[in-house]
């Protein structure tokens, strides 16, 4: 009789268990976090690490649900659905976000850091704080800024050695009115599209090249349908990592510092895994087959756009360049 009554109570116990995890996993708060990279990608790699990060801290009460690869819509898509409070979260590169905080744009321009530490140490900052406290005014919410490396060219027509070897190029760029003016300086033909439909783009002859960081080079697989490659490292991307002002302003105090401290890891996080891609990538894509350029003459390309800095250097302030340029 004992013996049954210690089983029943174990059961008991078991289905008491089982209850509340059903309930408590029914009552979690699942955000949605749509972006248009891959999961294997830095930022995916990232996002992931946030999602558990999260998931962890708030013992499941809260879940943030990854949609890569565009699933949710392009970067435009995506962030006007935050706008909209049909998608939560997003970390799409600033030449997107600059469609809707202008003054973003500043850190599209070419050759305006050195390095990523650079870029990171300006994005962590006070500039980059300062421009992440823009976005409310505009239905978004800025939680940390982040990148995914420096932008490479490649194209299926010839090598391009220097900026003389751009001129004709169909380039596929980003919805961005900087890198169209820079790339019409220099002679070539811009394309804006939306990353997932480069790769049938670029297959089918519409555009003759993009320019990519190498990790999502890699990732969107246009090795395999490009012939040369360019490491011209003209422009670093930066990404911003944006939440819907009206999922955000639904979290408790607590859990906005959370998320904050969380998103600026992740980050980080995506920063190393920039710099792991980038020391295999350029090998893997020359075993792809493409010609790989590695020395440039940046000083040409420079040369070339003196006139497109004279005027951005008007439109955004010499003053914020400085900024910029000066920061440790």
């Amino acid at each position: 009789m004992k013996l049954n009554s210690i089983l029943r109570l174990a059961l008991v116990s078991g289905l008491c268990l089982g209850i509340a995890q059903q309930a408590a996993a029914q009552s979690a708060k699942v955000l949605n976090l749509g972006f248009v990279g891959r999961s294997t990608a830095p930022e995916g790699i990232a996002m992931q690490a946030f999602a558990d990060e999260i998931k962890a801290k708030t013992n499941g009460r809260i879940e943030i649900r990854l949609h890569p690869g565009g699933a949710l819509g392009g970067d435009r898509e995506v962030l006007e659905g935050l706008q909209l409070g049909t998608v939560d979260l997003t970390v799409p590169s600033t030449s997107v976000i600059a469609n809707f905080v202008p003054e973003v744009q500043v850190f599209d321009i070419p050759f305006l850091f050195r390095d990523f530490d650079h870029a990171q140490a300006v994005l962590d900052g006070p500039v980059g704080q300062e421009m992440l406290a823009k976005f409310k005014a505009k239905g978004l919410q800025g939680l940390a800024f982040g990148g995914i490396g420096f932008r490479q060219l490649t194209n299926s027509r010839r090598p391009v050695n220097g900026p003389e070897d751009v001129k004709g190029l169909k380039i596929r760029t980003q919805e961005n009115q900087i890198h169209l003016q820079v790339w019409r300086a220099l002679g070539a033909l811009p394309t804006p599209m939306a990353l997932p439909e480069v790769f049938t783009a670029l297959q089918q002859g519409v555009v003759d090249g993009q320019e990519n960081p190498i990790g999502a080079i890699l990732n969107n697989k246009f090795g395999q349908v490009q012939k040369y490659l360019t490491l011209t490292n003209h422009a670093f991307t930066p990404v911003g990592f944006v939440m819907a002002p009206r999922a955000f302003e639904a979290l408790s105090a607590d859990d906005q510092k959370l998320f904050l401290e969380a998103a600026r890891r992740a980050m980080q996080i995506c920063k190393e895994e920039v710099a792991k891609v980038e020391k295999t990538g350029v090998d893997a894509l020359r075993q792809q087959g493409l010609q790989v350029v590695e020395k440039v003459d940046t000083a040409k390309f420079q040369e070339m756009l003196k006139g497109a800095f004279t005027e951005l250097g008007k439109r955004f302030g010499e003053a914020t360049l400085a900024r910029i340029r000066d920061q440790k």
